[in-house]
């Protein structure tokens, strides 16, 4: 009622977005390894699973929204900080190579504190192989949209979140690289008021729309329909 956007978990998402029971998960099953043997990774993970009653930071799948086909993917802040390790990074990349074969949309919800540390490199890799499968998505002439929710930073905003035909944004979330205090703190001066929220970066140009939550089940369908005319 009084608009305020609330951090929200990928299923109750899905269930105001997708038609019910359209919803199918795919590439269900993949698990975290330990690539650098990161001293009590593993326990982090099996937390963070048991607080979420998730796999992993994203749930990957096909549905419709009005009857439109569509591939969606939604991240959660609440698993490690919707860190982009090696399995979402491979969730991701998998959905949009699926999006690019079958000619269907890619709609993306990103919020994520950036790159999973835990895995060093190997996180650090799913910068340019999520960019890669966006890419690919570009070539198929298959739309890709994103929506940044609160909060979308780190080594996801430098990625596949900032590649989108479309980049839409929730109200108020905070949108940006590093932190507010980290760049403050770098630059030794204040930052003007509003900085990296999501209208502050609309009117610098890097949101396309802002549109909230009771528009987007609409809002998608007309742009499935509008950019997806090509394959009709």
């Amino acid at each position: 009622e009084c608009g305020h956007h609330l951090r929200m978990e990928p299923r109750d998402r899905i269930a105001y977005l997708a038609d019910e029971g359209s919803f199918k998960e795919i590439n269900k099953g993949l698990k975290s390894c330990n690539p650098i043997e990161m001293e009590g990774y593993e326990e982090k993970i099996s937390q963070a699973q048991m607080k979420t009653n998730m796999e992993e930071a994203i749930i990957t799948g096909s549905c419709t929204i009005e009857g439109e086909k569509a591939l969606l993917g939604v991240m959660s802040f609440s698993f490690m900080g919707g860190s982009m390790g090696s399995v979402v990074g491979e969730k991701i990349c998998r959905l949009m190579l699926k999006g690019a074969e079958e000619k269907t949309p890619v709609i993306i919800y990103a919020t994520s504190g950036g790159a999973r540390m835990q895995e060093g490199l190997f996180s650090l890799m799913q910068m340019a192989k999520t960019s890669s499968a966006a890419a690919s998505l570009d070539e198929a002439g298959v739309p890709f949209f994103v929506m940044l929710c609160d909060p979308t930073t780190g080594g996801v905003t430098a990625s596949f979140a900032m590649l989108g035909d479309l980049i839409c944004a929730e109200p108020n979330a905070l949108i940006g690289f590093a932190g507010p205090r980290v760049i403050e703190g770098t630059i030794r001066q204040k930052l003007p008021e509003g900085f990296q929220l999501a209208e502050f970066q609309q009117k610098k140009g890097f949101v396309d729309v802002i549109v909230p939550r009771n528009e987007q089940k609409s809002f998608w369908t007309k742009m499935i329909d509008a950019h997806m005319s090509n394959f009709k």
